[in-house]
């Protein structure tokens, strides 16, 4: 089971780069290849343009960016919007809509368990005989599962409810908070130095949630969580 890390900024590639640069240029804004690729503070203020964050809403075509560096941008903005400025959280709550967006990557291969566990009942019954390395990891993809769910298809949950009386987003809402809670509590968060991020994703999850709602609004109309966002990106792009 392998942890979720606030690392899309250094996973950006050379057509990001190229991206950044044509958008910026044709605005006059253009900044320099030194700037982008060795000062930090530079880099994050430069991918908080508005020139950016519309280019990218605005572009028909497939996409010639990475998924890193796409959703970095579009969720940096709408948490911003949510009064979230932490980047370290909108580089996470972005490194796990990448991750999620590829077909398969949703699922969980616990140990011991010959089965994917696709489902919040599995996951929880697997909590209660997990060690304490895989409790971690379990709640930390319990967790983001409630959030991408909740987050970017709220319609497909209202509709399971209305018809076959599932879930609700406010239950997505509890089990996301609480295991977002459990896991900033555990020596792997401070470990991995999730801690503080997995604090803000529980105390302040209808907000994220709500910020993504919007952004799917916006650019997700896929409306299957089993379909993977990948289509938006040109072929390989990682």
């Amino acid at each position: 089971m392998n942890v979720i890390q606030p690392n899309c900024r250094v996973q950006f590639n050379a057509e990001d780069i190229a991206f950044v640069l044509e958008v910026l240029a044709k605005n006059g804004g253009a900044p320099s290849l030194t700037a982008l690729l060795t000062d930090p503070e530079t880099r994050d203020l430069i991918l908080d343009s508005d020139a950016l964050f519309h280019a990218l809403l605005e572009k028909c075509a497939c996409l010639r960016v990475s998924s890193h560096f796409y959703f970095y941008v579009l969720v940096r903005r709408v948490l911003r919007q949510a009064g979230i400025e932490d980047r370290s959280v909108a580089d996470y709550v972005a490194e796990m809509l990448a991750e999620f967006s590829r077909a398969g990557r949703a699922t969980l291969l616990a140990p011991g368990r010959p089965a994917p566990l696709d489902y919040f009942f599995d996951m929880l019954a697997a909590l209660q005989t997990a060690d304490d390395g895989a409790a971690f990891c379990l709640r930390a993809h319990i967790g983001n599962l409630s959030l991408f769910h909740s987050g970017v298809f709220p319609d497909r949950i209202r509709l399971r409810t209305e018809r076959h009386a599932a879930p609700d987003l406010r239950y997505y809402e509890q089990l996301g908070r609480a295991n977002f809670h459990a896991a900033s509590g555990h020596r792997l968060a401070r470990r991995y130095d999730l801690a503080a991020i997995f604090d803000t994703l529980s105390t302040r999850f209808t907000k994220i949630r709500l910020a993504l709602n919007d952004l799917a609004e916006r650019v997700f109309s896929l409306g299957d969580p089993d379909m993977p966002l990948s289509p938006l990106f040109k072929p390989g792009a990682p």
